[in-house]
């Protein structure tokens, strides 16, 4: 009886292969996934390139041309779905159509098999470009304002321009005055600059013995009255908390149109993986 159970299943292992793949072949083939990975990356760059050339990563300065800026977050969003789909599904493609094929595997198993294979392609992908392609996407995303990061450090500085509104000088101050004493008294500017960075930071309003400190300031520096260096202050500070929440708002739209595009990757690959899988088994 054992000597013809024996026989059973060296029978079964010569015709269908089962209990030889089952044993020795791995269900994942990671030259593929790698070949897939690498595609989908580097298509991923190019097309990031391409969009910044086509004008999704920049907006024109002017008022009368350019898009607007709901026009430019909704083309920017399309334009990363894309980019995920078409790098996606190429990566996909290309690790189900370069995977070994598998011998005496059921059909849901070879399709689960080329799905995950696909998937994987698509999560080795984010992987590699957040964790090496971040900086080369980066200058390309930035590289069209690069020009205007030139500036020193005080310029350079997220508040100087509400700095700048604080500080403007009077109607009737003579330019040469406004100009020598906005020089001699750096420090002021500095422990405005302070003042607005905590506020911002901490995302609360000024404590009212700042804000009358800062309206003491704006009095000394540019010569307006106290009730003017008051609503001076008022004005800036609504201002800053305007551009803050549009910057906030702006973050989680890209954060959402970012979810969006990666989910469709992950979709894209997976789809793709199958369509390739199936093609190999095919002609293979």
């Amino acid at each position: 009886m054992a000597d013809l159970r024996a026989a059973d299943i060296s029978i079964v292992a010569a015709e269908g292969g089962l209990v030889d793949s089952e044993r020795t072949d791995s269900a994942v083939s990671w030259a593929a996934i790698a070949a897939g990975t690498f595609a989908n990356a580097a298509l991923t760059l190019m097309l990031m390139a391409f969009g910044t050339g086509m004008g999704f990563s920049s907006i024109s300065p002017w008022a009368s041309s350019g898009v607007s800026a709901t026009t430019f977050s909704i083309g920017t969003g399309l334009y990363l779905i894309v980019t995920a789909m078409l790098a996606s599904t190429v990566g996909g493609y290309l690790a189900g159509r370069l995977r070994t094929r598998w011998v005496a595997v059921h059909t849901d198993e070879v399709f689960f098999r080329d799905t995950a294979h696909g998937f994987m392609t698509w999560a080795c992908a984010a992987v590699l470009s957040a964790a090496l392609l971040g900086a080369a996407a980066t200058a390309i995303v930035s590289g069209a304002s690069a020009g205007l990061a030139q500036r020193s450090p005080n310029e350079g500085s997220p508040v100087a321009i509400y700095v700048d509104d604080l500080f403007r000088p009077a109607a009737g101050t003579a330019a040469g005055q406004s100009a020598a004493q906005n020089a001699a008294d750096p420090a002021a500017r500095a422990a405005a600059s302070r003042l607005l960075l905590k506020s911002f930071r901490d995302r609360a309003d000024l404590a009212p013995a700042d804000r009358t400190y800062l309206a003491q300031l704006v009095t000394a520096r540019t010569g307006v009255s106290q009730a003017d260096a008051d609503k001076r202050v008022n004005d800036v500070l609504t201002q800053a908390k305007s551009d803050l929440d549009k910057a906030r708002g702006a973050a989680a739209k890209l954060a959402l149109w970012l979810t969006a595009a990666m989910l469709i990757g992950a979709l894209a690959a997976s789809l793709a993986a199958i369509e390739g899988g199936q093609l190999r088994d095919r002609r293979g």
